[in-house]
Formats: C-alpha cells, structure tokens, sequence
C-alpha cells in the first residue's frame, strides 16, 4: 500500500534556532497517528510543515517530505491545490481561524470556492458539513457570525471547513480540545468514519484517552524530538521514556483528587508589604498563619497575594438567574433559565454541560460582564448585578476570571507582561474600606510580574514577548498569572486548562489548588473535561438546554448520577481504563 505521507529527518529552524529535530514518519490511507506532547515541544509545527504553513521566515530541511508533491521544492500554487482538496486542516484555535466579519456559512463555502464547486451547490453542501458535526439548527448557525457561537460550536465549524472537499488526509490540531465529551464522542466517530473509509488522519492532542481510542501508531515530541514512538497501546500501556510515563501520570481523575498531579513541590505563597497593608484589621501583624516560611530565593520567586477576609455567608450567589437574546430569524431563545448556586470562600463549584449548554453565558452574569434577563447575582453579601457600573468598578478586583481562549482576550499589541502589569493595583483610594492603598512603581511591578510568571511555570523573560508568539499552554499560563494578579476572592474559570497538554494542565490544577489551599479563593470552575472537574471541584452542576438538571457533590454526580443527561456524559468519556494505566 502506497504512503499518502513520508517524512524522513525534517527539522524546522527559526531565526537559526531549531525547534523540530530529525523527525521522521509515514502514513497510510486507512491508518491514524497521534503526536502528543507538551506545549512548544514541536507538534503543529511538525504538522504545518506539511502543508508549507510555517511562514517565510522557516528554515525548513528533510531528506524526503512527500504529502502527494515534494513540499520542499513545491510552489504556492502546488502547495495551495494541495491545501484542503489532498490534505484537510483542523487547527487549534477557532476564534482566530475564523474571520470575525464574515458568517460561518461563508467560511466553510470558502475551500468549496477555492476548489469550483458551483455557487448553487454550497449552501446545501455548508448545511451538510455542520449537520454532519452536530452543529445544531445547522441553517441558523451558518447565517451567524463566529463571536455568536460557543466555543465549542465555533471548533466543529472548523472541522466541517476542513471536510468540506472530501480530504484524503485529515491534520487535526487538538479537534476536541473545546467540546463536551458528548459533542466529543460524535466528532472521534466522525473520524473513526473517515478511517474506516480509507481517509488517512495525523492526530495532535493533549488529550491521551482520545489518542488511545483513534491513533495506531504514537509519536510523543519533548523539545522538538521524538523521544518515544511505536503503537498505541504499546507506548500508552508499557510507556519507556520517564517523559512518557510523567504524560500518563499527570491525567486527572477521580482517583487523582486531593493530590497532586505533577512533580513540582507546592508553591509557597508569600505576603507581600502591600499584602498585609490590606489584610483585615483583626489579624495580627505579626501573625504568619498565612504565610508559610520560605527562603529568601523563594521569597523572590512567589507570587504575593492578600490573604482572605473571614465571611460568614457565601462569598458569590446567584438567584433565579435566566438570559434570553434575540437570534438573526427575530426568535428570541433563552440560553439560561432559572440557574442557582451559592458559592463560599475556599470552595470550588465545577459546571459541566455540552456547548451551547449556558455554561460561559453563567459565568459572564456572575462576573456582572453580562447583565441576567431574570434573577441576580450578590457578591460578598451585596448586590452584584442590576446596578450601575460605577458602584461595581471598586469591587471588580474581588473577582477575576481566566478566559476559555487567551489569544483573543489579551491585546496583541501589548507585551504579556504589560497586560499582567495593567492588573496590578495603583495607589488610589479603595472605596470599599476608604484605606489608602500603596501603589506600586514600576521596580516593584516588575518584580511582581515576574513573580506572577515564575508561579504559572514561566520564565520572567515572557514578560517582554507578544501573546502571538506564546503557544497556546503558554498564553493560558500568562491568563492565570494576570487573573491572580489582582488577588481575587472569586475566581471564574472558563475552561482555564482545555488548550493545555496533559503535563503542563497538571502544573496548573496544582498551582491552582496550591492558591485556594492557601488563600481560601472560591473557584467557579467550568469545564467539558469531567476528569478534571472531579479532581478539582466540591460540588457539580450539570447543565443542559440552559437549566440545572442535577447538583451535588463530585462524587455523588459522576460516580452515581441520577439524571438521563448526566450517564449520558460518563458513558461518553473515551476510554476511561487509561485512569487505571496512570
């Protein structure tokens, strides 16, 4: 049988330094390889350097990297009848894929265009595709724009685009990494359709319980090398390489909950002088129950956060809380309905539901980002939502939130440490105890930033690169250092971990815990992952359709559910024997 794709040494440079070394592979109709690896180890450049797409600037050698034409001595017209009718790409990130001015239609016609299919054929084929993807009210969301969808419907727009001209090779870069495990389920039958078909796929996900279920063969990268490879359930199973076997042991899962993931010690989390100019007034100054020892080379190296104030009730409580919009037929939807929960300090509350569930739209009434149709939000015992934006703007920093996609909510121009620096506090008066605050100058912000990084598991020198330049577990490791920044008492995290590599999202839910352990931050915490869900929440809520229809602790919900919706979501779980191999 006759290669689709062989790759022999490829190693791609950048400005001289190289970040794919002497990768080698092949490819047969019918057969699927997985790349997994942590973020920056080399995977979608790897993958990009197939189709010709690592940018001008790419030094790119190989002894052979035949994709149907020689790409190394191919021109942009070979390459560009190579793209999307040979070889079909799914990339990581929807949001900026899709154009933001054009609808969603008109974004998967394109590869139709490009390649002559006749006018009056696409808009049919278009619903096709997203029907064919689970997109829901498929003629709808064609007529929307992007920013209208969520995330996840945003991803298998991305998907359909890509399948759209019938490929005989499918790059998918992480295609579930913003879909619920149902939504999930139906996309790898999509793609174990496409195999069965003959249709090759090259696999990239952090997620390895979906790399078990679709790859035959596994290439694990770690610093732009292949350090262990051979078939699935060899590598995944009976694991070689120490890096490999520190992959399969950072899964989160009921049985991980309560201890740490990666093998990183605690982080220490230190006062800062303006920390504990802030601290109530009936602790002590020199009480040091927050504030475990550390050495003066951790001292420098730790994020320095304001201990929480002592409350009685919940510190973030919604009631009653229902939003409705209008939608491009003039029909108006609720997307929310009667939701309700009570969130106290110290407590983590996870939400899971499919997309389109009302999870996000939740969050963004909870942070008072979006104001409820119905019902309301109270914030440390005072009304959150239904007043004016000047009597929130002095309790802003008491919640934060980590945003689902960073790429999109940081300002591409500014550096990433100046927009972790434009969270810090100022001097001003703080109009909730009428305290003088103390400022910090530019010296002090710069020691905090790179503290802020250091804690996220980033180098300081981060702080002078652009968003664009970061991989994606990177810039979501700088959105946590900028949402701590301001030392919130509530924290919404919108799938803070989805677009991280299993080692690195270990990290994270540890540094995560480290905080809230220390700190007593509440954690809103939303995520299509149930793995990571039980390892880090108290209490669940389940939604679908925009309602509530179960709630209760981790363990009662996802190891004895009681609604029909929710056995659906665990028996979709892919694989969950690799829990036992980790």
């Amino acid at each position: 049988m006759t290669d689709l794709i062989t790759v022999e040494n490829l190693s791609v440079a950048f400005d001289g330094h190289e970040v794919v070394h002497d990768v080698s592979f092949s490819l047969r109709p019918g057969t699927c390889l997985g790349i997994v690896g942590e973020s920056g180890s080399g995977k979608s450049v790897t993958a990009r350097a197939l189709l010709g797409l690592n940018g001008p600037g790419a030094q790119i050698t190989a002894s052979t990297l035949d994709a149907g034409v020689d790409v190394l001595t191919a021109s942009e017209q070979q390459l560009r009848a190579l793209r999307g009718r040979r070889i079909g790409y799914v990339l990581q990130d929807a949001l900026v894929s899709l154009d933001p001015l054009r609808k969603v239609g008109t974004e998967i016609a394109e590869p139709l265009r490009v390649h002559g299919v006749p006018r009056g054929q696409r808009p049919q084929r278009v619903q096709d595709l997203l029907a064919s993807v689970s997109v829901p009210e498929p003629a709808l969301r064609a007529r929307q724009l992007p920013s209208e969808l969520s995330g996840g419907l945003r991803q298998r727009a991305l998907i359909a685009a890509a399948l759209a001209m019938d490929p005989e090779v499918l790059i998918a870069d992480e295609p579930t990494t913003a879909l619920d495990v149902t939504v999930q389920a139906q996309i790898l039958e999509l793609l174990e359709q496409n195999l069965a078909a003959g249709r090759a796929v090259i696999l990239i996900s952090h997620d390895l319980a979906v790399v078990e279920r679709l790859a035959d063969h596994v290439l694990v990268m770690h610093h732009g090398r292949v350090v262990e490879e051979g078939p699935t359930a060899q590598v995944l199973t009976a694991p070689q390489d120490p890096y490999t076997r520190r992959l399969l042991a950072a899964i989160p899962s009921a049985a991980s909950r309560g201890g740490r993931l990666s093998d990183l010690p605690p982080a220490p989390i230190a006062l800062s002088s303006h920390a504990r100019a802030a601290a109530p007034a009936d602790t002590p100054p020199d009480d040091t129950t927050h504030e475990p020892a550390v050495s003066a080379e951790a001292e420098a190296t730790t994020a320095r956060i304001v201990p929480r104030r002592a409350t009685q009730g919940p510190v973030l409580e919604a009631e009653g809380l229902g939003k409705s919009y209008r939608g491009p037929d003039g029909r108006t939807r609720a997307v929310v309905q009667d939701v309700s929960f009570a969130l106290h300090a110290g407590e983590t509350l996870g939400i899971v539901g499919e997309s389109g569930s009302g999870k996000s739209t939740t969050a963004w009434m909870a942070l008072a980002l979006t104001q409820p149709t119905t019902g309301g939000v109270t914030l440390d015992g005072e009304p959150w939502t239904g007043i004016p934006e000047r009597r929130r703007r002095a309790r802003r920093r008491r919640i934060a939130v980590v945003q689902q996609d960073p790429l999109s909510s940081f300002d591409p121009r500014w550096t990433v440490g100046r927009t972790i620096a434009d969270a810090l506090p100022s001097a001003r008066r703080d109009e909730t105890d009428g305290a003088r605050r103390r400022g910090t100058d530019r010296g002090e912000r710069t020691e905090r930033v790179a503290a802020l990084l250091r804690a996220v598991g980033l180098d300081p020198s981060f702080a002078g690169r652009h968003p664009q330049t970061l991989s994606g577990g990177q810039r979501q490791r700088a959105a946590i250092a900028r949402a701590i920044a301001t030392d919130p008492e509530v924290l919404v995290l919108d799938e803070p971990v989805s677009a991280l590599d299993v080692s690195v999202q270990a990290q994270v839910l540890d540094l995560l815990a480290d905080l809230q352990e220390a700190l007593g931050t509440a954690y809103l915490f939303i995520s299509h992952d149930l793995g990571v869900i039980h390892h880090v929440s108290d209490r669940v809520l389940v939604m679908q359709h925009g309602r509530i229809v179960e709630s209760g602790t981790a363990d009662e919900v996802l190891h004895a559910p009681r609604h029909p919706y929710t056995r659906q979501l665990v028996a979709a779980l892919p694989h969950p024997e690799l829990e036992e191999i980790a």
